[in-house]
């Protein structure tokens, strides 16, 4: 089955900076599976996958512009401690998830009050150019329920 609309797609993948440092790898665990055509996941990156099939290995490099975004120089804000999941002491260049109604988001801490933290809310790859290395390892039809809810269930998915 080759990668469309609606198929459920397994896939490892490296992800390296404009350097060559590696940012991050699924190959040394799980391979990394969506369901496509949902904008689940960077969709420059989802849309080179489009017929594609099990076995294929390819590379693709993006812009700022098509991966996480230009790096924006206004993008401090002040939150509240309570706001932030972090454990133990937290410092200013600590990344942490900031809880926001879309879910956790992560976030740089930049400098730490009593009762507030200043946060850069670019995501910590925008302004990078990234390459990912990608080998697609499993291609296959999605369930109703998957389709309704918008993401895949089961290994690699949610539960339910």
């Amino acid at each position: 089955m080759k990668v469309q609309d609606n198929a459920v797609v397994a896939f490892h993948y490296t992800m390296t900076d404009q350097d060559g440092e590696v940012a991050e790898t699924s190959r040394d665990g799980e391979a990394a599976t969506f369901l496509f055509g949902y904008r689940n996941m960077i969709e420059s990156l989802e849309g080179s996958m489009l017929g594609k099939e099990v076995g294929d290995t390819y590379t693709i490099t993006l812009p700022p512009e098509l991966a996480y975004g230009r790096l924006l120089n206004d993008n401090l804000m002040r939150v509240g401690l309570k706001n932030l999941q972090y454990e133990g002491k937290l410092e200013p260049g600590m990344m942490v998830p900031l809880r926001t109604k879309e879910g956790l988001r992560p976030v740089t801490v930049v400098k730490v009050g009593k009762f507030n933290a200043d946060i850069d809310i670019n995501h910590p790859l925008a302004g990078k150019t990234l390459t990912f290395d990608v080998e697609i390892v499993d291609v296959r039809e999605s369930t109703e329920e998957e389709r309704k809810h918008g993401h895949v269930h089961g290994p690699g998915g949610h539960e339910h």
